[in-house]
């Protein structure tokens, strides 16, 4: 049975505090297959069978978004190949918004073999050279789709290679200029770049530019070279920025850490057994921004805030107790049936 550590009386949901209504999120960036062994705990080679599913961080966002009742599009690139026909398939099915969507026919949809180990913690192994969604171009952006947004959701890995970065770094800028609220998730996949200071240096060349920040307590180390990723002022003086309306610090079970201007605090984690952490942070995301996209006053309002972390947290918490990313996003109807047990 799963129970919640105590995150304080205000931070309980009701159905009033999830209604209202839902402006678009555009999501930008990578969609994928990953392949996952069929038996937990063992290496890739280990594996006697793996069965594939949808994946990629900003695709896993924006079906999450949509399952809870938002509304969502994704702009990104597969290859005109059966996986590629799947995956646009399953975001239709899922009612998120597909005509930002490419299909190439000189390159293959990227794969991704994810172990499970005996800890429920994820080994990745990739194929992409060069996957189709590493080839999406500026000239085929959606920039009318884009503008369209309340908010615009990326991440970095869209920013490795070229032409790709061209086409995130235009993205980012036709959001910015048509007033989106621009939310940012690393994602850090240290096996994608060409070294730790080129992924240090990405990651951190459009950091000044987000509006949101979700990052982990590991990226938090990653980023400062090692520095204690508890410390608020580590986190305050070395990736706090002017232009920041909200800084999330997830810790997995432990809940979540948030900074603004104005406040900052924590809320505590749900705790739940773990099957697989798959698409937990993107669970989360999706329910941080599925809340700021019917409600604005989460950067001023530290109550509403609140709320919407811990239905974050709760998001992310009955994700990892199911199999896969996309299957596992939960409902509104189940986030808020689980926080009522």
């Amino acid at each position: 049975m799963a129970h919640f550590t105590s995150s304080g009386k205000s931070d309980n949901l009701t159905k009033e505090d999830c209604i209202g209504k839902s402006a678009l999120v555009v999501c930008f960036g990578e969609i994928l297959i990953d392949f996952v062994p069929t038996v937990c705990g063992v290496s890739l080679a280990e594996a006697p069978a793996f069965k594939k599913a949808p994946g990629g961080a900003p695709a896993n966002v924006a079906v999450g978004i949509s399952r809870l009742g938002g509304s969502s599009a994704f702009v990104g690139k597969v290859g005109a190949d059966e996986f590629g026909y799947m995956l646009v398939d399953i975001l239709k099915k899922n009612n998120v918004e597909t005509s930002g969507m490419k299909f190439d026919p000189n390159a293959r949809t990227a794969l991704a073999f994810v172990t499970l180990r005996a800890d429920g913690e994820r080994e990745f192994l990739f194929f992409r050279n060069p996957s189709a969604d590493m080839l999406l171009q500026e000239s085929e952006l959606d920039e009318n789709l884009i503008k369209k947004a309340k908010i615009f959701h990326y991440g970095s890995i869209s920013l490795i290679d070229e032409p790709c970065k061209s086409a995130h770094l235009a993205a980012m800028r036709f959001a910015k200029e048509s007033g989106c609220i621009l939310s940012y998730d690393p994602n850090l996949r240290l096996a994608l770049w060409p070294s730790a200071e080129a992924a240090r240096d990405g990651i951190m060349s459009i950091w000044d530019q987000a509006d949101i920040i979700k990052i982990s307590e590991e990226e938090i180390t990653f980023l400062t070279g090692g520095d204690d990723p508890y410390d608020d002022n580590v986190v305050l003086n070395k990736l706090f920025h002017p232009n920041l309306k909200l800084l999330i610090v997830t810790e997995g079970s432990e809940g979540c850490r948030y900074y603004t201007k104005e406040f900052k605090g924590r809320v505590a984690g749900v705790e739940v057994k773990p099957v697989d952490t798959t698409g937990a942070g993107d669970a989360f995301v999706s329910g941080i921004i599925y809340s700021l996209a019917s409600d604005q006053s989460l950067f001023q309002n530290e109550e509403h805030l609140r709320k919407a972390l811990y239905f974050a947290n709760v998001c992310g918490a009955i994700t990892v107790t199911e199999r896969g990313a996309i299957p596992a996003l939960p409902t509104k109807e189940a986030v808020l049936q689980f926080a009522a047990t």
